[in-house]
């Protein structure tokens, strides 16, 4: 098998034959672009490297591949009408950021909770996105007028539908809202063929297990230096399969040289590396490069949308408290701008459809959100989800604020039933797995405190582990924050920043018993 006209390095082109080699037993040539019967069968490979070996890189030629061979992309806000001869691929990560990180690099990815649940359509709408993904005619102009559209209107969601693949936003751009088009949502009846799942380091066996029921093909894109999930003893799905279906990247490639915080991160496989060292290697960093700062405090202007990462809960909670104390908020409400992290969704079995409303638009547990404001009813607040294709919903919520040295949370304001927040402005290292912001600040003290500790996770000291992960999240600064001071804010919070627009799905639960 021969690689693509891309200049591979030798284990990526090792990696992009075995998967070539999956696919076609899977009635998929990428290298003739043509499609075959289903081989029947289960397989499941995965390709795992660190930081820098080109993961992204490889997943994202595999999907071109894949698109160029006539694969259909299920991206999780439509399906049509299943084909026999119809081959299907989803590009999957398990948060919402994950996904989002990908978007931006050009990789249609969806959620893995967003693809076991579809929307319902109504059927004129239906008819709109089958023809939008090449599965219908033309809607003809009597139908768009009764629907209220212009000729103008549905090419303008053709040209957007083109460029980014989704048909809510398509159809947002034409002028509609969800409410419009989706009746509902529905779990997923029929199995898919192909599914690649970036960030695997974070797959527990439950979400495993689902993936290999909807897809015969299975390709996990992982890091083995992350830090596992909780409760699974230090293991990642991915090290439990054969030898030969693990594929590892060594090289670190070109987009990664000339990179501090990757070199940084590099150097904690060295087993010899103390954390003395290790700050030395920092610092050394910081006085060569802007990229890498040593920082005496923490900047509570960055707090706002990217948070502090942290191993230890009491350091979270410290840094919430003083950062809601920079910001002068009122210990009974919130103020717009805020940062949230969605704690999971407390409703009622009965109330199983307006559950899945909520985790559908990207409000499943660890999502990260701006608190924009109130809502109409009391206790629904008016949110900002970070990295979901149409970000902003109103919900009911429960919002705690927990507080240093005391067991119960503050509950400021509370629906009787809805989305639980817990406040953003720091959070776990485990928890800022599979995210990534332009700069990331590392609350180091956690860091010396998990190496004192001496923790030793999967054979790797847990504080390397922690650091990696950590250090990795910053897509352009790395801040290493050395001491326990929080810098006064420059400015008052704002959403200024944020994307207008959205809310086009708008939730029924603002006129539902909450």
């Amino acid at each position: 098998m021969t690689t693509p006209t891309i200049q591979f390095s030798d284990d990526q082109a090792e990696a992009w034959d075995a998967v070539a080699e999956a696919l076609e037993e899977a009635g998929v040539d990428i290298l003739e672009g043509s499609l075959s019967p289903e081989g029947g069968g289960k397989r499941v490979l995965s390709v795992i490297g660190k930081a820098g070996s080109g993961k992204t890189l490889l997943l994202a030629e595999l999907y071109k591949a894949l698109e160029a061979a006539g694969v259909d992309l299920v991206s999780g806000d439509f399906e049509g009408k299943r084909r026999k001869e119809r081959r299907t691929l989803a590009i999957l990560a398990p948060t919402n950021k994950a996904a989002s990180v990908l978007r931006s690099r050009g990789v249609p990815a969806t959620t893995i909770h967003r693809i076991l649940y579809t929307p319902v359509y109504d059927p004129e709408y239906e008819r709109i996105a089958e023809w939008l993904t090449g599965q219908g005619e033309r809607p003809k102009p009597d139908l768009l007028s009764e629907m209220g559209l212009t000729e103008e209107a549905l090419d303008r969601a053709k040209a957007f539908y083109d460029l980014h693949k989704s048909i809510p936003a398509a159809l947002a751009s034409a002028g509609l809202r969800g409410s419009d088009f989706i009746n509902g949502w529905k779990r997923r009846e029929d199995a898919l063929d192909i599914g690649f799942v970036d960030e695997a380091s974070m797959l527990d066996e439950r979400q495993f297990d689902d993936l290999r029921e909807i897809f015969p093909t299975l390709i996990l894109f992982g890091d083995p230096a992350q830090l596992a999930p909780v409760n699974q003893s230090g293991e990642m799905v991915f090290e439990r399969l054969p030898d030969e279906r693990k594929h590892i990247l060594h090289r670190i490639h070109r987009q990664a040289e000339d990179n501090p915080i990757l070199d940084l991160a590099h150097m904690l496989g060295d087993e010899s590396l103390t954390f003395e060292q290790f700050e030395r290697e920092i610092q050394k960093a910081a006085a060569k490069d802007e990229r890498v700062v040593w920082a005496e405090r923490v900047e509570s202007d960055l707090m706002a949308r990217s948070p502090v990462l942290v191993w230890r809960n009491a350091t979270r909670i410290r840094l919430i408290h003083a950062f809601r104390a920079a910001h002068s908020a009122p210990a009974d409400m919130l103020l717009p701008g805020e940062p949230l992290v969605c704690d999971g969704i407390e409703l009622p079995v009965k109330h199983r459809k307006k559950r899945i409303d909520l985790e559908a638009r990207g409000l499943i547990k660890g999502a990260q959100v701006i608190y924009l404001g109130p809502g109409k009813k009391p206790g629904f607040s008016r949110l900002h989800v970070i990295g979901a294709e149409d970000p902003r919903l109103s919900a009911a919520s429960i919002v705690k604020i927990e507080m240093p040295e005391e067991e119960e949370p503050f509950i400021p304001f509370a629906a009787r039933m809805g989305a639980a927040f817990l406040h953003g402005a720091a959070v776990t290292i485990h928890k800022a797995q599979g995210s990534q912001w332009e700069d990331v600040q590392v609350f180091a003290p956690d860091i010396y405190a998990a190496y004192r500790a001496g923790r030793v996770e999967a054979g790797i000291p847990l504080w390397k582990r922690l650091a990696y992960v950590a250090i990795t999240r910053a897509q352009h600064r790395l801040l290493w924050c050395v001491r326990a001071r929080l810098a006064r804010p420059s400015a008052p919070l704002s959403i200024e920043d944020l994307p207008k627009g959205g809310g086009r799905l708008e939730l029924q639960a603002e006129t539902q018993d909450g």
